[in-house]
């Protein structure tokens, strides 16, 4: 009797210590039950709470990122906040939260006015990058930040230039001037556009306050685009809870994520009935732009590839200790790519050891700060959009031993996935993909990116036009407040930026603004020198090598560090070091059996394409587990 009470108990208290705490998502705190069922109430449940089990501090990596920081559990987590490097600044004298004024009291000049003084348009191929970069950038920020934005005004408010879109307050459109050098004569004078989601629009936090940004990724860099960032999600779309396998089909002797069982179409340009493929990732974003779509393809074959190795090697593993084992090792892979090889290129690989976003040698390393909070800054997202000047808008097809094929605009590839599944389409976007050129990091901007941008979804649409407009709805203070930020000095006028910018691309900012004061964040980035010893502008190279930086200080399970759960052993880490986007392509890539050792890079005399057997590869025998007598099993809470 005795013993069946203990029992009894142990079973409660492993109950009750299960039990998941109610958190609000804004705050961070945890609420009351008469809170939470207000939120159920108002229906704003699934954006302003956040539901987490106690956490573990022996755990690893979770799906949602919730106990990545274990002093706040909710940090780290989806529908979570970002952080602001300065104040936001907005027009308030309505009552209401709207782009600033220009220092003598009016509008600051039209978004589309801008772009088009500042950015001609026009085809210039990049000398050094390939098309991969473009691509793999786009999968970059698809990883902490979610694309509500462009599907608003893609399926749920399309009408934001007709008179439906003067009703709703939502409905920000971008207008076109009567003088504008392309539609002049089209009678397009208006480009859609909607405010950015906040915690105020989805009914987390009153109206009448700073807005404050939204999203459904997670904040770190965690594969959460194809992972998802709910175990629920995953368990339905993603695993298939065998052999630590991610669920797959097998269609024209090619591995693909599984296909959608839901009724809503996430591929809307799917030419049916021939384009039918769809994926059901844990993370419906995988199917949006090209880019992300193919490194989501790569990387889900990559875990798959990972997971059956690892079986082979440790036959008594279960499902779990292989599933979130390949999980870490695609993680790692995917950061080491980015961190160790891509942003070398783009910020200079002597900056990024100077400011301690990359080592020089090949150890471990530890910088975590509890007190730093996994977030993303707000302008990180906003200024990588300067990477649209370099997107090559036509997409040269190559077949296998290198031959062109012919052209297909990237903006009609935009939520149709079918396309690369047909007429072995997904080679020669591939095979594209390190032998194209990207656009060239300048002035200029693809005709495709300026007045398509998103191919058929709208009839006419500007990309960096509504990264101007976005700049301003985010409240951002000035260009020159950034640049004070950085670089520790005042800018009271004009003549203080000779330093920020050629003398032609001064002359266009005086001529434009009426003071320096005026300048808007983007348009100083598109015109401002690149930093020494790289392709990028000085001040984008600030703003985002502080959230880099941010990734690895503030992230429990960075992959670098050597004591957090599950940490990689020093023999696991330089395997790990040997990861390569020409790698990753070797091994999932289709029809891939020559490329470049630096698949970023474009192929030349010190860069010339070899077979596959010439790539290193991460030797997956330092996993092999030998003992397999305390951990066969993966300690990780759902």
């Amino acid at each position: 009797m005795v013993l069946s009470r203990i029992l009894l108990f142990s079973v409660f208290l492993i109950i009750v210590g299960s039990e998941k705490i109610r958190y609000d998502s804004f705050k961070g705190c945890p609420i009351s039950d008469k809170e939470y069922k207000e939120t159920i109430k108002r229906n704003t449940t699934f954006w302003c709470v956040n539901e987490i089990e106690p956490c573990d501090p022996d755990e690893g990596r979770r799906v949602d990122g919730s106990c990545n920081n274990l002093k706040h559990p909710t940090r780290g987590a989806t529908h979570t906040p970002f952080y602001r490097i300065l104040p936001a600044e907005y027009d308030t004298d309505d009552g209401k939260f709207e782009p600033r004024k220009a220092s003598d009291g009016g509008p600051l000049p039209l978004a589309r006015y801008l772009r088009t003084s500042f950015l001609a348009e026009g085809k210039v191929p990049d000398p050094v990058f390939t098309q991969l970069l473009t691509h793999i950038l786009a999968f970059v920020v698809s990883d902490v930040l979610s694309l509500q934005d462009t599907v608003n005004y893609i399926v749920w408010r399309p009408y934001c230039c007709l008179p439906k879109g003067k009703t709703d307050p939502n409905c920000v459109p971008n207008e076109v001037p009567v003088d504008d050098p392309v539609h002049r004569f089209s009678g397009i004078r208006c480009f859609n556009m909607t405010r950015p989601e906040s915690f105020q629009s989805m009914g987390c936090i009153k109206n009448g306050t700073v807005p404050e940004r939204i999203i459904s990724s997670t904040p770190m860099m965690d594969l959460s685009q194809m992972y998802g960032n709910l175990y629920e999600n995953l368990a339905k779309n993603g695993r298939k809870f065998e052999k630590g396998l991610l669920k797959y089909e097998v269609e024209d002797d090619r591995i693909w994520p599984p296909s959608t069982k839901t009724k809503v179409d996430l591929c809307l340009l799917n030419q049916k009935p021939v384009e039918k493929r769809c994926h059901a990732t844990p993370e419906d974003g995988s199917n949006t732009l090209l880019g992300i779509n193919l490194f989501s393809i790569w990387f889900w074959r990559n875990h798959n590839r990972m997971a059956n190795a690892l079986s082979e090697l440790n036959p008594a593993w279960d499902d779990e200790k292989l599933f979130y084992t390949a999980r870490d090792i695609n993680i790692a892979t995917w950061t080491q790519i980015v961190y160790y090889e891509l942003l070398p290129l783009l910020m200079g690989r002597d900056n990024l050891i100077r400011d301690s976003v990359i080592m020089s040698t090949p150890g471990f390393r530890d910088l975590y700060n509890e007190e730093k909070l996994p977030q993303i800054a707000l302008e990180y997202p906003l200024v990588t959009r300067w990477f649209h000047v370099m997107q090559e808008g036509a997409l040269k097809l190559y077949d296998q031993d290198g031959y062109y094929l012919r052209d297909f605009p990237i903006v009609n590839l935009t939520l149709r996935t079918g396309w690369l599944a047909v007429d072995d389409n997904i080679d020669y976007i591939t095979q594209g993909s390190f032998r194209q050129a990207c656009g060239k990091a300048d002035y200029i901007v693809d005709p495709d990116m300026s007045e398509v941008g998103l191919g058929p979804h709208q009839r006419a649409n500007d990309v960096l036009t509504s990264d101007l407009a976005k700049n301003r709805y985010f409240g951002f203070k000035p260009y020159v407040a950034y640049r004070e930020w950085c670089f520790g000095r005042s800018y009271d006028d004009f003549d203080d930026l000779k330093e920020a910018f050629d003398p032609e691309r001064l002359e266009l900012l005086k001529e434009r603004y009426k003071s320096v004061e005026d300048i808007d964040l983007m348009a100083g980035l598109w015109l401002e020198k690149h930093v020494e010893g790289g392709y990028i502008p000085e001040t984008l190279y600030c703003i985002m090598s502080e959230q880099l930086i941010r990734f690895v200080v503030s992230d429990r399970h960075w992959y670098e560090r050597p004591n957090r759960p599950h940490a990689f052993t020093a023999d696991q880490l330089l395997e790990i070091r040997k990861a390569s986007v020409s790698r990753l392509l070797c091994d999932v890539g289709d029809k891939v059996s020559e490329i470049q050792p630096q698949g970023f890079v474009r192929a030349g005399p010190k860069n010339k394409i070899c077979s596959c057997e010439e790539i290193p590869k991460i030797d997956l025998s330092a996993w092999k587990d030998s003992g397999c007598k305390n951990h066969c099993h993966y300690r990780n809470r759902k």
